[in-house]
């Protein structure tokens, strides 16, 4: 049952006494101001406290953005997964690493253990770098065994055709396939200890039995022979005495050149590391853009 308060509702109440909610006169003691009636306030309820706690970050979405101090470790780590290729650190520069490493794959997918440069990454990647006015300059790091021999051509016309200047380092190796890629470049390195072996083509595991078969490899042997002898020093006769020479190699015909010997028979252009390539890239980088400023004026 509700009980009316009569004495309250008669007036005889001492207004004295301030009464919560009830609407007075301003500046009268006791008085209160009057309830927002036209804003409904939310009802608090028991023991929430006045301000929510901070969210830990384990709350917040798995984002990481790219700051100053930090890298975007979710698109690096694609980057260096699917194309080798690491964009740290931040600074901007106007030179782009090219990296080509392990085995050149071409028509044929090489098993999963295998490390492997596919020309198809590297392809389009030249293309933008042909494309893109910030890039004034390429380096092209090589540690290559070689591989598909038409995918290793395909990237040395690509790089030979490029307007802007392009430095190649060998680091470890640039073997078979390799070495048309090393000498595309408008100039060439090679670090003291690294190699590179020069052999014919040949088809592993399969026997020639015709003679359509071995003009076929005949005529592939000419066409690296022939971009090898274009860029860079060497001669067709030199080139071809070392793809030929036996005794050297256990099993197989060639030559292994290390270091200097690259140089000194006129297949590489300079023994040196990372800080000979770059200094190189930049000289030719800023004899372009003299020749450019020279052709505006």
């Amino acid at each position: 049952m509700f009980e009316f308060d009569w004495t309250r509702s008669r007036g005889d109440a001492d207004l004295s006494q301030p009464v919560p909610g009830n609407l007075q006169v301003p500046g009268q003691p006791g008085a209160v101001p009057a309830p927002n009636i036209l804003t409904p306030q939310p009802a608090e309820e028991p023991g929430e406290p006045d301000t929510l706690p901070e969210q830990t970050p384990a709350a917040e979405p798995q984002r990481v953005k790219r700051t100053k101090q930090g890298i975007n470790k979710k698109g690096d780590l694609n980057s260096i997964k699917e194309l080798g290729q690491l964009s740290i650190p931040q600074t901007k520069t106007n030179i782009h690493c090219l990296p080509i490493v392990g085995q050149i794959e071409g028509h044929i997918v090489l098993p999963p253990q295998n490390k492997t440069t596919k020309y198809e990454h590297l392809i389009p990647q030249l293309v933008a770098l042909e494309e893109n006015p910030e890039i004034e300059g390429v380096l092209i790091v090589l540690n290559t065994i070689g591989g598909d021999v038409e995918a290793g051509l395909a990237i040395a016309e690509m790089v030979t055709g490029m307007s802007k200047p392009t430095v190649s380092l060998i680091l470890g190796g640039g073997h078979s396939i390799g070495v048309p890629v090393a000498v595309a470049a408008d100039y060439s390195f090679i670090a003291e200890t690294a190699s590179m072996t020069i052999h014919p083509i040949r088809l592993t595991g399969l026997v020639i039995g015709v003679p359509q078969t071995y003009e076929y490899l005949d005529k592939m042997q000419d066409r690296v022979v022939n971009f090898i002898t274009r860029h860079s020093k060497v001669t067709e006769e030199k080139l071809r005495e070392l793809m030929f020479r036996t005794g050297e190699l256990a099993r197989d015909i060639g030559t292994v050149l290390i270091g200097k010997d690259a140089v000194e028979c006129g297949l590489i252009n300079e023994v040196g590391g990372i800080s000979a390539a770059v200094r190189k890239l930049n000289q030719l980088i800023g004899e372009r853009k003299e020749l450019q400023g020279g052709f505006i004026q």
